[in-house]
């Protein structure tokens, strides 16, 4: 048999004897169901129980307050905004089929006329409450999370606070919160890596995560790769013995160096890992105790050759590979730990070394050289060139590089280094030749620029003119012709450059050399 939906009528304009009547019509079918054990009702709504027994209390009286009545009010003083918060259930829901099922629970509701109407509250505030403070408009909240408050416990006016002043304490405590978990999350890495380090030492190595952004771990991971399949690379062509360990530092003067590439120093002494090096004839010794004896007996202060140039304390000597061998091969096995490069390390009997020092009480210290081959058929005016890395971003390889094309310009040549370059030359080199051009552009009076007279002043070779022009965006293609451009802004900028550096800016004197090309070999 189906079942009827009941209709609950509050306020209607009908007397009281059909709301009594289909009360009783509905108690009849529940006492007939009951009594048949036919589940066909859950439970009597609250609304249905309150017209039943109205109804049985005065059953032929007209009910006028019907339309009077008002709903139940929540504990904040409002009235339900739904029939969902009377707990109006539907006798078809299948919670309540569940319910019935149970017998303890379909007997206890049979009569829920003596139980008390729960009422439902609701989750908004109550604006009709406010706060005790004398005052106060109840507007904010202690924590800085509510927009209003009822107790003296959240009152900020009690707090002698306004409610914007919470606010911002409250965004000032969760910062304070956020770097205090960073920070116990560093402690807590800082103590990984210290207790790494004490099991394992220098055995292994350190903890790398967490330390910084995982893209430049990753880097680090492929650069490691990378330099880990080149030596393997050296180990299988012969240049890194099985068992051998490179070179990794260099006691130099008053220096320690660390090396950046493997040269072939003798097995016996590439295999310590640290080596001696005295820094005036530049022989390589195995320890301190060597060394110290070595440098008591050593009458050299300054490399061999002859002194061509000297300004103030920087003095330039040239010493022939082919008279001074065993200096100028020391030389090549200390410049390849810091060049990638070079492949040249005994023959050295052609090519003429010019060693740049520095002077100073106790003799001239090596800050970098250039060599060049005595006969180069491609006008190479460079082979080989190299900056100490003690020296480093200090000027001194422009120096060595304006010097290299100096000695071209007293030859009458064009001159160009020999490639590849290392990328520390390239960079130098680079720099060099733009401020070579800029400096001739600002000093440039006439109204058309030719590449060929920029490079027999400047003895650079247009190709390397060319390309710096092309790197500047100096150099435009129009109407079948490459026309140079005078960017005066570049000019402007380099010139500003130039008065900053001053006194300090260090350059080579063409006044100060006194040198003359050698004649054959």
């Amino acid at each position: 048999m189906p079942r009827r939906r009941q209709s609950v009528h509050l306020g209607s304009g009908s007397d009281g004897t059909e709301d009594s009547d289909s009360s009783a019509e509905r108690e009849q079918t529940n006492s007939s169901e009951s009594d048949g054990n036919i589940p066909k009702r859950t439970r009597l709504t609250r609304a249905s129980l309150r017209l039943s027994q109205s109804s049985q209390d005065t059953p032929d009286v007209k009910r006028v307050g019907d339309h009077d009545e008002s709903p139940p009010l929540t504990p904040t003083g409002n009235a339900p905004s739904s029939e969902s918060e009377l707990d109006i259930s539907s006798p078809n829901a299948s919670h309540d089929e569940s319910v019935t099922k149970d017998p303890a629970l379909r007997d206890s509701d049979k009569d829920l006329s003596h139980r008390p109407k729960r009422r439902r509250c609701h989750e908004t505030y109550n604006f009709n409450m406010k706060c005790p403070t004398p005052g106060c408009n109840s507007l904010g909240h202690l924590t800085g999370k509510h927009e209003r408050h009822f107790a003296v416990s959240g009152c900020p006016l009690y707090h002698n606070l306004s409610a914007d002043e919470c606010k911002v304490k409250a965004s000032t405590r969760e910062k304070h919160e956020e770097e205090s978990k960073v920070q116990e999350e560093s402690n807590r890495h800082a103590t990984r890596h210290q207790e790494h380090r004490q099991s394992h030492g220098n055995t292994r190595e350190p903890l790398l995560e967490n330390i910084t952004s995982e893209y430049d771990l990753e880097l680090f991971r492929k650069a490691q790769a990378r330099a880990s399949e080149d030596l393997e690379k050296l180990r299988i062509q012969g240049q890194i013995t099985e068992g051998s360990n490179m070179i990794k530092t260099i006691l130099f003067g008053r220096y320690e160096l660390d090396t950046w590439y493997h040269s072939p120093y003798p097995e016996e002494y590439a295999r310590l890992g640290r080596l001696y090096v005295c820094e005036f004839c530049l022989k390589y010794m195995k320890s301190q105790t060597i060394l110290r004896r070595h440098m008591a007996k050593c009458v050299w202060k300054h490399p061999p050759g002859d002194e061509v140039y000297r300004k103030g304390a920087i003095s330039v000597f040239e010493v022939d590979g082919k008279k001074n061998k065993i200096y100028c091969q020391n030389l090549c096995l200390l410049a390849k730990l810091f060049l990638d490069h070079k492949t040249l390390y005994y023959d050295v009997e052609p090519f003429l070394f010019y060693v740049m020092t520095e002077a100073d009480n106790t003799g001239c210290h090596l800050v970098g050289y250039f060599s060049k081959e005595k006969n180069s058929f491609l006008n190479y005016n460079v082979s080989c060139i190299l900056t100490m890395p003690q020296y480093m971003r200090q000027g001194f390889g422009k120096m060595l590089i304006d010097f290299s094309y100096l000695l071209s310009k007293v030859e009458e040549k064009v001159g160009s280094p020999e490639r590849p370059l290392s990328d520390l030359g390239l960079i130098s080199y680079r720099s060099y030749w733009k401020e070579v051009l800029l400096r001739y552009m600002y000093n440039f009076q006439g109204k058309e620029i030719s590449i060929k007279e920029i490079s027999q002043e400047t003895a650079v070779n247009p190709v390397d003119i060319v390309s710096t022009l092309q790197s500047l965006q100096m150099l435009k293609y129009w109407k079948g012709k490459h026309l140079v451009l005078k960017r005066q802004d570049l000019i402007d900028e380099w010139k500003a450059k130039e008065t900053k550096r001053g006194s300090n800016n260090k350059t080579i004197d063409p006044s100060s050399l006194k040198w003359t090309p050698p004649k054959g070999t």
